[in-house]
């Protein structure tokens, strides 16, 4: 994998000690308002500081970082591959940091040793990562131990939403984002994320309808609607809605479990007149589960399919566990 402007000039600086940003554009061959949009982070990150009044300004890597940039490099190829492929922060400030480079903020931002940590976090990657087959989780144990009666007869997530002590995983990331911001261009990550895995579930259990849980939340952007046109399923829809009540309280609220189920029960409506073999519901983010369980009981309740399989795009890794930021 091409290392990152951002390593290019830490390596750079490490060797030659200092430079100046016009000689940083000439090294890596881009603009100067490149460069310096690369070295503002790297400022912000803590990671170089500069000396010298203008005209004459050089950057120069902090002593007390040096030691943490070589312990973070000198990773084994795999497990830098793995921090770059899955790492995602997004800054306060909104600013989006992958791979290594979010992985030194976030550890620069919180005191921690990178290199420590690094070994850490490839742990808990891989203690998670284990939950994977083929790509996905198998979700059908957790809504067992949630419900008294399970409708659904497959459960898949496509990431867990976040994991232990390093927060939301990079689906998650997106997803909150993408859903808070309305985003359509990480809507459309998302979407390239996860169509994959979603073409290869239907094709598995012979899906020949598909439906999309309802919202609760008015947004200008509805991430639901986004993933409908986009992953542009050829089989058939089936219709679910969302009652309108004088008050509209969204699962996310809900701390309870039997409060999420008695406002799924409440709210949910299926008209849908077509049967249909097998139907596959699709979610952006399964906390209870309770929506997606009491949309598959209405569904074989009334005869529309016999078979019912539930993918949502985040789910929680514990029994029950409330995602309440989307």
């Amino acid at each position: 994998m091409e290392k990152k402007t951002s390593h290019k000039i830490i390596n750079y600086l490490k060797e030659n000690k200092q430079a100046s940003g016009s000689e940083l554009a000439d090294f890596l061959n881009i603009s100067d308002r490149a460069v310096r949009k690369q070295l503002k982070n790297l400022l912000d990150e803590g990671i170089v500081y500069k000396a010298g009044k203008p005209p004459k300004v050089f950057y120069l890597i902090k002593k007390n970082q040096s030691a943490h940039i070589t312990n973070l490099f000198v990773l084994s190829d795999r497990n830098k591959r793995i921090i770059e492929e899955n790492y995602l922060i997004i800054t306060p400030s909104g600013e989006r940091k992958e791979g290594a480079e979010g992985f030194i903020y976030w550890c620069n931002k919180n005191n921690l040793d990178i290199s420590k940590i690094a070994d850490d976090y490839i742990k808990t990657f891989e203690k998670y990562n284990k939950y994977k087959k083929e790509g996905v989780i198998k979700g059908n144990d957790k809504f067992q131990n949630t419900f008294k009666e399970v409708f659904l007869d497959d459960v898949y997530y496509l990431d867990f939403y976040n994991i232990e002590r390093f927060g939301k995983t990079k689906l998650g990331q997106l997803l909150l984002y993408g859903k808070q911001s309305g985003n359509k261009k990480i809507i459309k990550e998302i979407i390239e994320m996860i169509k994959p895995k979603i073409e290869r579930i239907v094709k598995t259990h012979r899906i020949d309808a598909v439906g999309f849980i309802p919202w609760t939340v008015k947004r200008e952007v509805q991430i639901m609607r986004e993933l409908e046109k986009g992953l542009k399923l050829s089989i058939g829809r089936i219709k679910i809605e969302k009652i309108k009540t004088e008050i509209t309280v969204p699962q996310k609220t809900l701390s309870k479990l039997g409060d999420r189920i008695e406002n799924a029960e409440k709210t949910i409506v299926l008209t849908e007149k077509i049967k249909y073999k097998n139907i596959l519901l699709i979610d952006d983010a399964v906390g209870s589960g309770a929506t997606m369980n009491e949309t598959a009981r209405q569904i074989k309740n009334r005869g529309i399919a016999k078979k019912v399989v539930g993918i949502a795009v985040t789910g929680s890794f514990k029994g029950f566990d409330v995602i309440s930021e989307v």
